[in-house]
């Protein structure tokens, strides 16, 4: 019985959809990628001419075809609302890129959309399935090293610096919000993924190179009732790093390098250990056996196979509708809290008026 899923791809602006189609070329996935739609007639031309796909001239043309039992929705932001309520209503399985949407009447939009006509839905989020992420949750959820006290999450890229991307539909508010929410929204996600939803925001987050580029730096913390304090760092002007997490507990100490793009696109030293963690029972650290990418291209292309998996149905989804309205709604409050100055509940009324 072949159980080869065929999929069509609304919007080609989230480059790593490219990624995920590459993979998928091996058919092993059970993938076949048939159409593509794009607003941009350019990108539209680019993907389809690469990747051999039909192109169709709107999204309910490639929506209706019988050979299309999926999408990938890699739009722009402002976009995601209204694709996933046509796809939805066509019964097709969603893929959704990050972040999720502008605000939070569209996330209730995608949410009612998926409820209302039961289609399996999950957001790409390359960190849920990152092989040493999945470690570190085993390593708190196992209780080993008892309670968490601090988790700092350092992530970036250096694209601020760029003058071009000043002029991408990233920075452009008609298609998305700014730098921050469109990835910011990883690591924020990755630690709702670890450790749920908080109860307050506490956020610093501007314009420190190119004002073209909004809030291109900032610092959030997350305060959890009677759990961890955990803090969000990102600069979208680095050129290099190194470490990427540090959980502090109770009994020892996890480290992780090598996480995001300026600490694993760069040269290492030899020796480093990606993922460790120091028992204060034994005195010692310990690597783990889980090596780090040479590149992170590898980890965006390792999502495609979870989510030919979640396609086919042999998995659920790496992140609910549900889940990712909540990490849209954490960093939302960064914002309320870096414009009004003050700590945000997570329950605040100003957050729906992003």
């Amino acid at each position: 019985m072949d159980r080869t899923i065929g999929l069509g791809v609304l919007g080609f602006a989230h480059g790593h959809v490219n990624a995920y189609i590459e993979e998928w070329k091996n058919p092993v996935h059970g993938i076949k990628v048939a159409a593509g739609w794009d607003h941009d007639l350019k990108r539209l031309d680019a993907g389809s001419k690469s990747f051999m796909l039909d192109s169709c001239s709107s999204a309910e043309e490639l929506l209706s075809r019988s050979d299309v039992q999926a999408v990938v929705i890699a739009a722009e932001t402002s976009m995601h609302a209204e694709l996933v309520e046509l796809a939805a209503a066509c019964g097709k399985t969603i893929v959704l890129q990050k972040p999720m949407a502008l605000s939070m009447s569209e996330a209730n939009r995608i949410v009612e959309a998926v409820h209302k006509h039961s289609v399996p839905f999950t957001m790409a989020w390359q960190m849920r399935v990152d092989p040493q992420n999945l470690q570190m949750k085993q390593w708190l959820e196992s209780g080993e090293l008892g309670r968490v006290f601090m988790v700092r999450r350092r992530h970036g890229l250096p694209m601020g610096l760029n003058a071009e991307f000043a002029h991408s539909w990233h920075v452009n508010p008609v298609f998305n919000r700014d730098i921050w929410a469109d990835d910011a929204s990883h690591p924020v996600d990755f630690l709702q993924f670890l450790l749920g939803v908080p109860e307050t925001v506490t956020a610093e987050i501007a314009s420190l190179y190119n004002p073209q580029i909004p809030n291109d730096n900032g610092i959030v913390i997350f305060r959890y009732p009677n759990g961890p304090i955990a803090e969000v760092n990102c600069s979208f002007t680095c050129t290099a790093a190194e470490n990427t997490v540090e959980i502090i507990c109770e009994r020892g100490t996890i480290v992780q390098n090598y996480g995001d793009v300026p600490s694993c696109n760069v040269p290492r030293l030899e020796g480093m250990a990606g993922l460790k963690r120091f028992d204060t029972q034994t005195g010692a650290w310990t690597a783990s056996e889980i090596g780090s990418p040479s590149n992170h291209g590898q980890r965006i292309r390792g999502l495609a196979k979870p989510l030919a998996e979640f396609l086919r149905g042999e998995r659920g989804p790496i992140a609910t509708a549900e889940e990712s309205r909540a990490s849209l709604r954490m960093v939302l409050a960064s914002y309320v809290s870096n414009q009004e100055g003050r700590r945000v509940r997570l329950d605040d009324p100003g957050i729906d008026d992003v």
